[in-house]
């Protein structure tokens, strides 16, 4: 495969373009373990009959790990909301359309979400009290079993030009609440100052979804706590601020 052709390039990997293929080249300091358990997220979730992209091989290029998949042809819909301001509604209206039809499908052999955030919080640095409170917040919420992206914001979603949008990056992929996902997309939005979408995209899930803002919220210093671990210290900072923001004892 040919890699003179650069997509994006990210923290540790960088992806090509070859043809009708993509590839996720990861550098040698990722985890083995990160990249087998990504594709075999992906792999899962295209079972479930979801627009995305295809798992074609997981192979070595010039001995790193990488993913080939099948490349979209489109345009992400974080470049059509800038490109198109005052579509921002409109786009909102098919993005959270786009969820809710990932949190209605179900892959019994994904990891599940109230584990890894368990795991997660454990490996904050915040002090025991903290932790121990997060954690009985978290066995205290309700187990779903929907699939949850992890990461689900405007960057991972292709339009093609027929219109039709494919979700991309299923590393961070569980099955779990909704609501949590939900949060954690809220706070992405935040995390980037884009707080008058953030509260639209929230009004908007919790209308499609008739699920209780409040219900979201109880949610927030979870995932904030959950999602800590990771990221430059600036993220980290604001992640942890949201960890005492709500009180619902």
């Amino acid at each position: 495969m040919k890699l003179d052709n650069v997509l994006a390039e990210r923290k540790n990997k960088v992806i090509y373009r070859d043809g009708d293929l993509a590839a996720k080249v990861f550098d040698e300091s990722f985890p083995k373990s990160d990249i087998l358990n990504e594709a075999l997220n992906q792999a899962r979730v295209e079972e479930t009959g979801l627009n995305i992209p295809k798992v074609e091989e997981v192979t070595k290029i010039d001995g790193k790990w990488a993913i080939i998949s099948t490349y979209i042809e489109g345009k992400t819909l974080k470049q059509l909301m800038d490109e198109n301001p005052d579509k921002i509604d409109e786009y909102l209206e098919l993005f959270v359309n786009v969820q809710i039809e990932i949190l209605n499908k179900k892959s019994p052999l994904l990891n599940k979400l109230h584990d890894k955030m368990n795991r997660k919080i454990s490996e904050t640095d915040l002090d025991a009290t903290t932790r121990y409170d997060l954690h009985t917040r978290l066995n205290g919420m309700p187990k779903h079993t929907k699939v949850c992206h992890g990461d689900f914001n405007p960057s991972n979603i292709i339009i093609t030009e027929d219109g039709t949008p494919y979700v991309l990056d299923w590393s961070h992929a569980t099955q779990g609440n909704g609501a949590a996902d939900a949060a954690r997309t809220y706070l992405l939005f935040r995390l980037k100052k884009e707080d008058e979408i953030a509260e639209k995209y929230m009004k908007l899930f919790c209308a499609k979804t008739d699920t209780a803002r409040q219900y979201v919220n109880q949610w927030l210093p979870i995932v904030a706590a959950s999602q800590s671990v990771k990221g430059n210290p600036e993220e980290r900072e604001f992640l942890l601020g949201w960890v005492g923001v709500c009180d619902y004892q």
